[in-house]
């Protein structure tokens, strides 16, 4: 088994983990969100982390209501930029706590009166240093260079921290049931791996989601090209429409990501216009109807909230990912040319 499948096979344990060891610390956060009246939130990430940004993005916004904005930390590494940050929650998240950007971008904003805070793997790291409050995932040593853990973690702590800024105990609630459903989806490990097969040559492919799950859309396209070196091109759903779709021919290999909510219903439509062009259709989904839609449905085993689902939807994407790269001859666990931690300005 590789490293990144064990990995995988945490994420039940180490999500539960994060969320039981983390509520008293997302509590004194939002004490001093309520306390400064926090009104807008900035989040600085790369890579991994930016496509939970991306999930704490919708997710803020959705439940809290308050706007969110995604850094371009370019803006304070390269360019000096002076950014009246004050009366904003910035929030840094890095598994490593060493991305120099991102710990640059909460400097910067401390210095301006901003309120910071970090999600990090990884105790008294530089991004702890410049935060204000630090929300950790507890996920133990990620050994595979491909995250999975500290990804989920992360979008944990992001719905715990949502969940209690805005007293929302649907949310809590349901984030206490997660572990539980991943472990069910786990299950799909078997299918994934026989599925896999089919697609071992493929070069490229598009990885299309609405919504919430913009986030899984954008991080399994991420696993895919890290670890098969694909050509794997994220989109949202809607965006799709708007001209990419004209890539698409008989056999093109299209992930979609469709759990049942308010995005469900554009996502059947999406699907069915991709039919219409004879595309290869990998579902995921747990919608008899949208699976009867794919070439290769990957069927979830139980409906989730769908506020949480990117915590669910990803595990398929992570399982696809791995058992791709074994099927190619690739290692999982060491892919070229990338380290563990990644540092840019």
């Amino acid at each position: 088994m590789s490293l990144m499948l064990e990995e995988i096979y945490e994420q039940p344990q180490a999500v539960a983990r994060a969320v039981e060891r983390e509520y008293d610390s997302a509590a004194s956060l939002v004490a001093e969100l309520r306390e400064r009246e926090i009104r807008h939130v900035v989040i600085a990430a790369r890579g991994t982390s930016d496509n939970a940004a991306t999930y704490a993005k919708y997710l803020i916004e959705i439940v809290a209501g308050y706007p969110v904005s995604l850094a371009a930390p370019s803006v304070y590494t390269l360019y000096d930029a002076e950014v009246n940050l004050s009366g904003c929650l910035v929030l840094g998240i890095s598994q490593s706590g060493q991305a120099t950007d991102v710990v640059k971008t909460l400097s910067v904003a401390r210095a301006a009166g901003a309120l910071t805070a970090g999600i990090t793997n990884v105790p008294d790291s530089p991004l702890t240093s410049v935060s204000d409050f630090t929300l950790l995932c507890h996920a133990g040593e990620e050994r595979a260079v491909a995250a999975t853990k500290t990804y989920t973690t992360a979008l944990g702590l992001v719905a715990l921290l949502v969940g209690q800024w805005a007293g929302n105990s649907e949310l809590l609630s349901g984030l206490s049931a997660v572990p539980e459903q991943m472990q069910a989806v786990l299950g799909l490990d078997a299918t994934v791996a026989a599925a896999v097969e089919r697609y071992r040559y493929i070069q490229e492919c598009a990885v299309l989601a609405r919504g919430l799950n913009q986030a899984t859309a954008l991080e399994a396209a991420l696993k895919m090209t890290e670890t098969s070196y694909l050509v794997a091109k994220p989109y949202s759903g809607a965006d799709f429409l708007h001209g990419p779709i004209a890539m698409v021919s008989e056999g093109f290999p299209c992930f979609l990501f469709a759990p049942e909510g308010r995005a469900y219903p554009a996502m059947v439509e999406l699907a069915l216009k991709l039919r219409e062009r004879e595309a290869e259709l990998i579902i995921v989904a747990h919608a008899p109807e949208m699976l009867a839609l794919a070439t290769k449905p990957l069927a979830m085993p139980l409906p989730v909230n769908e506020l949480l689902s990117p915590l669910l939807y990803i595990l398929p994407g992570q399982l696809w990912a791995n058992h791709l790269a074994i099927a190619r001859g690739q290692d999982p666990d060491k892919p070229r040319y990338l380290t563990k931690v990644t540092l840019t300005r």
